[in-house]
């Protein structure tokens, strides 16, 4: 018996080791082959009943721009200057030179028209010089697991901890459009000869289109701090644009442009009026924010993200002028929004910034949510 008893010890000594190992690792374990999918917000769930919605990407360092590739996986920038890969052909790559300061760094991110053909990947961010801070858009050939061809399109764009703009897209006239900031420095959103507080208009080698209004890359002007592009149906171009801040927040517009526009920043805000100037078809008055960022336009509406209003916007709009006053969707259930587009399955895809260090962090910030334009319904 004695005998019996001494060799069980050994066994039980090692049946013990290994229960309380595996005790101890259950979650990690639980984590391997059971991994969590992410907890939507109650009343979002309780829309989620068809599964409208979905978030596809989480845990992402201040995102600001996404784009769908042709396999589909998708693109997303990162502020502080990763572009990473996400989808069966993961990757990230840094991009060099980028400075993130307050609103500065990686910022937008356009494909070209025939990206298929030719690979060409364009991107806004902000860099330090020796004349001090300023944005550029550079251009790459993107293949697989790297950037390759860097070219300058435009840079000595104005830099600033803040108004650094940094939209870019192309419109339907194959031409890149670039949303800049004033930088800080109000007066240089009037100066022709700035870059500053503007709407650019170049080829997608970086060259003047030889209509553009002022024989420079200015297609309009007087803008504090543009963020959203948007054409509709009939080609029309609406933007976004930040208001004033700090303790006079509000007065966020939302513009349609045309060539050779002045805008009227600083001169004239809100529905102040000016010869030569044009006022918003919409603002969102004294005493109320949107901070409106990306945009996009979808079935007679354009949809635009709102930061400090953490909500999803939709103005209906027809011919040169609106329907519908801004509707706000999803208001708070994701706290700051950056960013919405139309994937190529008819699905909006946005981007939260609740890791900007200007939101309320909620568990695995930041996200991209995928979901059905019909929730808005």
């Amino acid at each position: 018996m004695e005998t019996i008893t001494k060799k069980l010890i050994p066994a039980v000594f090692i049946i013990t080791a290994v229960a309380t190992a595996i005790f101890l690792s259950r979650g990690q374990i639980s984590k391997l082959l059971f991994k969590p999918k992410p907890v939507l917000p109650e009343k979002v769930a309780e829309k989620n009943q068809k599964n409208v919605l979905e978030i596809i990407a989480q845990n992402l360092q201040i995102p600001w721009e996404i784009a769908f590739l042709p396999d589909g996986d998708l693109l997303v920038t990162e502020r502080p200057g990763a572009l990473k890969r996400i989808g069966a052909n993961g990757n990230t790559f840094n991009i060099e030179g980028v400075r993130h300061i307050g609103e500065g760094g990686l910022l937008g991110m356009a494909l070209h028209p025939e990206f298929p053909q030719n690979r060409w990947l364009y991107l806004y961010f902000t860099t330090e010089t020796k004349n001090g801070l300023k944005n550029r858009v550079e251009r790459y050939r993107l293949e697989e697991n790297s950037l390759q061809e860097k070219k300058t399109i435009i840079d000595n764009i104005p830099g600033a901890k803040y108004h650094d703009g940094g939209r870019i897209a192309f419109g339907p006239d194959g031409n890149l459009y670039i949303t800049t900031g004033d930088a800080n420095n109000s007066k240089l959103a009037q100066d022709l000869n700035s870059l500053a507080g503007k709407i650019l208009r170049l080829k997608d080698n970086g060259l003047i289109p030889a209509d553009n209004p002022f024989g420079n890359t200015v297609w309009s002007y007087g803008h504090r701090n543009p963020q959203g592009l948007a054409w509709d149906d009939e080609r029309r171009l609406w933007a976004t644009e930040h208001g004033r801040s700090g303790l006079l927040s509000g007065l966020d517009e939302f513009n349609l442009i045309e060539k050779g526009a002045n805008y009227g920043w600083p001169i004239i805000q809100g529905d102040e009026k000016r010869d030569g100037m044009r006022s918003p078809i919409i603002q969102s008055g004294p005493d109320k924010t949107w901070a409106p960022a990306g945009a996009v336009y979808f079935n007679g509406s354009i949809f635009f993200a709102g930061l400090r209003g953490e909500s999803i916007y939709q103005t209906e709009i027809s011919g040169n002028s609106i329907l519908t006053p801004p509707a706000a969707h999803l208001t708070g259930e994701f706290g700051r929004l950056r960013n919405i587009k139309i994937g190529k399955d008819g699905f909006f895809y946005i981007i939260t910034s609740n890791t900007d260090g200007r939101g309320e962090l909620r568990p695995e910030d930041d996200k991209i949510i995928r979901l059905n334009p019909n929730i808005f319904k």
